[in-house]
């Protein structure tokens, strides 16, 4: 009777925390057929697609965002892939995540805050019976059943290095911070602590001890900042565990990418490396159904972020690796093998679109299985299917049914097809430009909605971020070439070289070229388009964010009066800056060729005469700086040193600065306030 009463509180604690604050699907009409920012935020956003154990239904979530209460909820669902029916699981004010059928397919695992901290919490499939499994102090960030059921990993932060009220326990209201290391922020945080892998047994009741299979490391996995559950894996036989990990600590750790994968045997807990002698990224371990291999992706040079992403195979028995991409020139994204363990479904960046390939490994052939104007994203697998998450410039991301023998594919969520039926969409096309160099240069071109060929629009120059980022067929929250496009601007977004997609000797052109040739193809691709009778080549804009933001700093100082208004978002300014401000040492080593001291080194020193601030003497146009305070990637004094630079020069500027935000825009009304100052500034100078 004790037992059930504390379930029934705990119940009533998970539906009622917050239960005045409940974001459901907006139910919004558009005064027109045009997006707006309130309508970009409207959209709901699905993700975590999850197969249960019989392969008959899809578990996911999906978020919704309220402006009024400037925060996002995300709610779970359950779809039966006989009758495309969708049920709602939760409805509650907090969020659920990280939500996994059990193995026996009788239980959903999910995190959810609403006891006061993230901890697992189970519900039967109907989304009835909620039971918290976890009460780990300090919460827990994800978690994974083993394929067996009797056991479950998750993952939390945990303080290893001793701070200053550690050195100084008298002080216990100092905010003073003391560094002997690099490495002392990453991304948007400070390193207080580590993620840490732990298991525990489980029986389907509350969990009681756990063990830290990385006790006492000073090391993170999943890897920090962008890692999740994909970088840590079950051997079928549920004995081991296979887990990303960058066994590198401050100066050492900011100058090198080589992560590795480690298995760590639950019996005699001991943890061995499975790809020693490899220096570059290896990570997200997939073992095939027997256990028998290994697949995962790995960069080949130590200290290149953007390398060729290959798929390579371990022979869990003999240790045997292989590469399979040896003659394959594109990246492997998503590795998902067949039931059989004799082919390997993986997602490939090509000529601007993500589409889904399959290798066979008895042939050792690549075949691509779909085609399109489209990014397929995720993969999974229901009986003779694949199941995948697709989106384009003018869709948000979608499930759909995938047939991998000749790459039919079907729509089976419609999550917003409500809000979709009631906009036009403007047209998106393909154009290859000849650069300066004699190459072709794929560019894409979204025209506005209601396009008249009749009319003339002003067009934006898009300038990519990464700078190793295709331009690909992605719905994006910020940088939405619809939401330009229904403004009334023609986009013009080349992929211009330093981006994958297009053969490695492509993406690797721009280290230690900044200011360079893909400088050259973003004027090959406006000089182009401009010379269309529908775009007024005396209203042409140029904006991006990171390198993109360089980008526009740069051309600022270079485009000869080809420009009427940029716009720069956590852009690099002062290269010199950068090179001592970022968080990651080996993207700068790698990309801006070394350190600015070093005068022998030619490719660096190029880089860094071709710094934008050296150029703020041939500033002349209108310049937009947004810049965001938690970015320690791209730190906000670059943003604020632009904008001084262009006050000073006595250029008309405006400076946008979120205190809360990281290198992205996150908060439902910094987003829409981003989205109206945008377009303020371009049609106060192009319209």
């Amino acid at each position: 009777m004790i037992r059930m009463y504390a379930v029934l509180i705990s119940i009533s604690l998970f539906y009622s925390a917050f239960s005045q604050e409940i974001i459901d699907k907006p139910d919004i009409q558009p005064e027109s057929d045009l997006m707006t920012p309130e309508i970009l935020w409207s959209f709901g956003r699905l993700g975590d697609v999850q197969v249960s154990p019989d392969g008959k239904e899809l578990l996911y979530g999906i978020t919704y965002y309220s402006k009024e209460q400037d925060k996002g909820n995300r709610d779970l669902y359950k779809m039966d892939l006989a009758t495309k029916k969708v049920s709602r699981l939760t409805r509650t004010a907090g969020s659920e995540y990280n939500a996994r059928w059990r193995p026996d397919g009788k239980k959903i695992g999910f995190l959810s805050a609403s006891s006061g901290s993230m901890q697992l919490w189970e519900m039967n499939p109907q989304g009835h019976n909620l039971q918290q499994i976890t009460d780990i102090e300090g919460g827990i960030n994800g978690f994974e059943y083993a394929p067996d059921g009797s056991k479950i990993l998750f993952i939390k932060e945990v303080k290893v290095d001793p701070d200053v009220h550690d050195l100084y326990p008298d002080l216990d209201k100092t905010t003073g911070r003391i560094m002997h290391d690099l490495m002392y922020r990453h991304w948007d945080t400070w390193v207080d602590s580590y993620s840490h892998i732990f298991v525990a047994d489980y029986d389907g009741r509350p969990i009681k001890t756990a063990l830290d299979i990385m006790e006492g490391q000073s090391f993170d996995s999943p890897q920090k900042p962008f890692g999740g559950m994909e970088e840590i894996a079950w051997t079928p036989d549920s004995k081991s565990i296979a887990y990303t990990c960058k066994k590198l600590k401050g100066k050492a750790y900011t100058l090198s990418t080589n992560s590795d994968i480690y298995l760590y045997n639950l019996q005699d807990k001991t943890t061995v490396n499975l790809t020693i002698g490899m220096p570059g990224y290896d990570m997200v371990p997939v073992f095939s159904p027997d256990g028998t291999k290994m697949a995962w992706q790995s960069m080949a040079r130590d200290g290149y972020e953007s390398d060729k992403n290959r798929l390579f195979v371990r022979d869990m028995k003999t240790g045997v690796r292989k590469d399979y991409t040896l003659h394959f020139d594109q990246n492997v994204h998503s590795l998902l093998w067949d039931k059989s363990g004799e082919q390997i479904y993986f997602t490939s960046d090509w000529h601007g679109s993500f589409d889904i390939y399959v290798l066979n490994l008895k042939d050792e052939k690549i075949r691509k299985i779909t085609g399109g104007v489209h990014n397929y994203r995720s993969l999974a697998l229901a009986g003779d299917r694949l199941i995948a998450t697709r989106q384009s410039m003018s869709m948000p991301t979608e499930i759909y049914a995938v047939n991998p023998t000749d790459g039919e594919a079907s729509q089976l969520s419609f999550v917003n097809k409500e809000l979709l039926n009631q906009l036009k969409m403007g047209r998106v096309e393909a154009r290859w430009i000849n650069t300066t160099d004699g190459k072709k240069m794929l560019t894409w071109v979204i025209y506005p909605p209601h396009f008249d060929k009749n009319k003339s629009y002003p067009a934006l120059l898009y300038c990519q971020g990464g700078p190793q980022s295709m331009v690909s067929q992605f719905w994006s929250y910020r940088w939405n070439f619809q939401m330009m496009a229904a403004n009334g601007y023609i986009v013009v977004a080349p992929n211009r070289r330093g981006l994958p997609g297009f053969g490695q000797a492509w993406n690797e052109q721009i280290s230690g070229d900044y200011g360079g040739q893909n400088m050259k193809d973003y004027f090959s691709a406006i000089d182009s388009l401009k010379k269309e009778p529908f775009i007024d080549e005396n209203r042409l804009g140029a904006v991006g964010a990171s390198y993109g933001g360089f980008s526009v700093y740069w051309l600022a100082g270079h485009h000869q009066k080809r420009f009427k208004a940029f716009i720069a978002h956590d852009g690099i300014f002062n290269l010199e800056q950068q090179y001592l401000e970022t968080d990651e040492m080996w993207f700068a080593n790698w990309d801006l060729g070394g350190p600015y001291w070093d005068k022998e080194n030619k490719i660096a020193q190029r880089t860094y005469a071709n710094s934008p601030h050296k150029f703020v003497d041939k500033w002349d146009t209108p310049i937009m700086v947004i810049h965001s305070e938690k970015d320690y990637r791209i730190v906000a004094s670059q943003g604020m040193a632009a904008y001084n630079a262009a006050v000073l020069r006595g250029i008309p500027a405006e400076y946008l600065y979120f205190p809360n935000e990281n290198h992205w825009v996150l908060h439902p009304q910094n987003g829409i306030l981003w989205q109206r100052r945008f377009f303020a500034f371009l049609d106060k100078y192009l319209k």
